[in-house]
This record gives structure tokens, sequence and C-alpha cells, in this order.
């Protein structure tokens, strides 16, 4: 992510400390001006309605991260309460400058998405990324089911992509692009991770897989290390080193004396 330091270092004074704080004590406010008065003329003036917005209510863009989920005071307290937990411990680790940008990226998804379906969107995705973050960076956190069954955060992200998965595949056009394009923020970061680890995993894989065959060699073949070249094993010279070559293309065994003096396949 060298763009994204280059961009830390450059512009990193205007990060907004402390953003989920100000993220949730306004929901919170909004939350409490819905639960006295009942009306959803609040949350209707608050939400992301991209025909208003080219009609000039530009705040709109911003405000709808605003709405909580309309869930009982109990259950609103432990969500805001969960994201605030979540969004601070990212930015703890990342720094002011680089959570603000997760999360401004996913809120520039979540508009993309608003425009092209030209329907109000939640932030729904959007809140759902900080948590998909949060499983990346610590995925053997627990939390308490319940107050009683821990569950590690790794295996709650795992339903929350078939989740996004289903959506993908089953859900119309309309929540596909939702389903992908909100949580853009996710990939940008973790994409290149991702990768890495998968490849790690299939590396990993193919050598237990070797190590397995190589077992069932000795036990078939009796030895464990064969040269190419000339045939030596371990049982015909205890003493004798084996290496791979790095310059062949699969995995070729050579001893010592041939290991720099063959022809590479």
């Amino acid at each position: 992510m060298n763009w994204i330091d280059k961009l830390e270092r450059k512009y990193r004074n205007l990060a907004i400390e402390n953003l989920m704080y100000y993220v949730i004590g306004l929901s919170t406010l909004v939350y409490g001006i819905y639960y006295i008065t009942h009306s959803y003329n609040l949350i209707a003036l608050l939400e992301l309605n991209p025909s208003l917005v080219m009609k000039g209510q530009v705040w709109r863009l911003i405000t709808y991260i605003f709405i909580p989920p309309l869930l009982s005071p109990i259950w609103i307290f432990f969500r805001l309460y969960i994201y605030y937990t979540l969004g601070s411990a990212l930015e703890h680790e990342w720094g002011s400058f680089k959570f603000n940008l997760y999360y401004f990226l996913g809120m520039i998804g979540t508009t993309i998405v608003a425009f092209i379906i030209n329907s109000p969107v939640s932030a729904t995705y959007l809140n759902l990324s900080i948590f998909l973050a949060f499983a990346k960076l610590y995925p053997d956190y627990e939390f308490y089911l319940f107050f009683i069954l821990p569950v590690k955060v790794k295996y709650l992200s795992f339903l929350n992509w078939i989740f996004i998965g289903y959506t993908i595949i089953f859900s119309p056009v309309i929540f596909k692009l939702t389903a992908i394009v909100s949580i853009i923020n996710y990939f940008i970061f973790f994409g290149k991770s991702n990768l890495y680890d998968a490849k790690n995993r299939r590396n990993a894989y193919n050598r237990k897989k070797q190590f397995k065959s190589n077992i069932t060699n000795i036990t078939r073949k009796d030895y464990f290390h064969k040269c190419t070249v000339c045939g030596i094993t371990e049982k015909d010279d205890p003493d004798m080193e084996f290496r791979y070559c790095s310059k062949c293309s699969d995995d070729y065994e050579y001893c010592i004396n041939h290991l720099s003096n063959h022809e590479h396949r």
C-alpha cells in the first residue's frame, strides 16, 4: 500500500481523530430523537437519496451514516457499542489517516451504488466492511454470543462472507452491486494480502501433499532422497547430502555432487 503511505505523509493533518466517536455519538443522537418522536421525518431527511442530492441536498452524502438500525434501545446500544469498539481498534492499528481513508472509501462505494441504482442506500455494507477489516486483523478475538458463548470473530466473518456471496449469486443486480461496490474499501486494503495468503495456503498444501508422498515413497522404495542424475540414495551413502534445485521447474532432487553440475529441467 505504498500509495496509501504517500497519501498519509502528505495529508495526515487532515485526518479526523476518533472518527467513530463522532459517528456513534451522532447516531445515538438520531436514534434518541427518533425514539422520542416516533417520526420517520428525521430519517427521511438524512438518508442517501440520489434524486434529492441532485436537487441540492448534498448533506445526504454524509448524514446517512448517522442513521442507526431502528431496533430496541438495548439492541441498538450493543450494536453501536460494537461498531465503536471495532472502529476504534482499527484506528489504533492503522492510525487516524488510514482508518479515515478506509471509512471514506466505503462511503464513496456506497454513494456510487446509490447513484447507479438511483435509490436510497443504507450504511449496512459500510458497517459490514468495518467488521470484515477487524476480523482480518484480529481473527482470534472473541465475542460472547448472548453473553455466554465465546465465538472467534473469524468464524463470524465467514458467515458474513457467505451472506455476501449469497447476495452476489442469487440476488437481483441492484443488490449484487450493493454487496460488491459498498465494500470496495476492504478489497483495496486487503485484496493483495488475501491473494498472498491464498498462495501461501496453496503452497503449504502442496508441501504437505509432497511430504505425504515422500513418506509413501519411503515405505514403497525404502529410501527418502534420490539424486536425479546418478540415482544415489541415502541408503547407498548415509553421509551424502541432497538438495532441490531452485532453477529447475519441478521438484528434482540432486546429491551434493550434482547440485551444481546438471542440466536444468
